[in-house]
């Protein structure tokens, strides 16, 4: 009887799977990739180098040598990813599809673990669709530069993939998008750095809606993000900790657009970019006054303006361009304590990269040649300004070679 009762359980269970199986489709992708990379100095940058952001500035020591002057270079395979499309049953009126993508990228310093890149459900009613989980942040959107560093245009780009609800809708060309952000792996920075519990104690998500319109060839569109945080909920004066309510909400407005035809890609976009520095961007925030008795305090961001223009010619071979400009605003109201963010001491910041690719059906090999240079100084507190610039210059060499399923 045991033995019949082990049978039922066992072909239940193959009957039940292939039931569950027989309505899905899977597809699994891939790469295996390879980055080989040469800095003249030290940078900003996360994946011991591997995401180049900017050149440090000069570090003197007590005889008058730069500690960033000394050049830097290795060989990784992080990036490295595995994903895997599945197409469901129909849910309703709506095609059901999921996404998990992997890559080995770790977190923070542990490096060669599996991480999360995408991880999604997407429901699609033909002129509609509703998005659900870890996708690319709306900001980075359909125009990005097809450059090989894998920064991929940041700090000039958006850069972020975050947990998202998004709904789109599509008719004759056109597509409008709203979408409700969170943070998990690109994070705000604030006075305890980088963390998620600035929008975590906001109880409210980061807010981005977006419309394009779209033709055989072109692709033009506009979006804005709103981003609104607690940088603290405590304060402690005097061993007497105080209860605080701040927050600072700031606005980031874009345009974009994309040519895709004859063999070419031109490709740009531009930002006023407020406090964007979980996008892998340069900015943040400064406090604005300060309570005398509890020590809350208010804030005022960094505005700065990013735009970037991508230019790339060919199918087998191909050369290409990308040209990356920042500037600083500054701010709206004086700063009258510390500073909380990225870059804030950078006035301008210019890369500019040229490559060469060989592309055939799975494979990809380049070379690209990188020119950044970051302009420092010192800070207005009145303006949040910066005056009495010196550059800073950064030369990358980079090849990567890649193998696409």
């Amino acid at each position: 009887m045991q033995r019949y009762l082990f049978l039922f359980i066992g072909l239940f269970i193959l009957a039940t799977s292939y039931a569950q199986k027989k309505n899905f489709t899977y597809k699994f992708y891939g790469q295996v990739r390879g980055d080989l990379f040469y800095n003249s100095r030290a940078n900003t940058e996360t994946v011991d180098g591997l995401f180049h952001l900017y050149p440090k500035d000069h570090v003197y020591d007590p005889n008058g040598k730069d500690l960033n002057s000394t050049p830097n270079g290795s060989f990784y395979v992080l990036y490295t990813r595995l994903g895997l499309d599945i197409t469901g049953p129909k849910l309703g009126n709506a095609e059901t599809t999921l996404k998990i993508e992997v890559d080995f990228r770790g977190s923070g310093s542990t490096y060669g673990l599996i991480r999360i890149r995408q991880a999604y459900i997407n429901l699609d009613w033909g002129k509609s669709d509703v998005t659900i989980g870890q996708t690319w942040h709306p900001l980075f959107g359909n125009v990005s530069p097809q450059i090989l560093n894998l920064n991929t245009g940041a700090p000039f780009q958006p850069f972020n993939r975050s947990p998202l609800l998004r709904y789109r809708y599509k008719n004759k060309g056109w597509e409008t998008s709203v979408a409700a952000i969170w943070q998990l792996q690109y994070l705000s920075a604030g006075p305890n750095g980088k963390s998620e519990e600035y929008i975590k104690n906001s109880c409210i998500p980061e807010i981005y809606a977006g419309i394009d319109y779209k033709t055989s060839k072109w692709l033009v569109g506009a979006g804005i993000e709103i981003l609104s945080l607690k940088p603290r909920i405590q304060n402690t004066i005097e061993n007497k900790i105080y209860k605080v309510s701040e927050r600072i909400t700031t606005f980031s407005p874009e345009v974009h657009f994309k040519y895709t035809g004859n063999d070419w890609l031109i490709a740009g976009k531009t930002l006023l970019a407020s406090n964007l520095t979980q996008c892998s961007m340069l900015g943040g925030y400064g406090v604005s006054s300060i309570v005398p008795q509890t020590g809350e305090q208010e804030y005022t961001p960094f505005r700065n303006s990013d735009s970037w223009l991508n230019i790339v010619y060919g199918k087998k071979w191909k050369p290409g361009i990308f040209l990356g400009y920042m500037k600083n605003l500054g701010t709206t109201r004086e700063i009258v304590g510390p500073t909380y963010g990225v870059g804030v001491d950078v006035a301008q910041l210019i890369t500019a990269n040229a490559e060469l690719t060989y592309n055939l059906l799975h494979w990809k090999a380049g070379l690209e040649y990188s020119c950044s240079t970051a302009y420092y100084g010192t800070m207005d507190k009145t303006s949040g300004k910066i005056s009495d610039t010196h550059a800073i210059t950064n030369h990358r060499i980079l090849g990567v070679i890649i193998y696409f399923f």
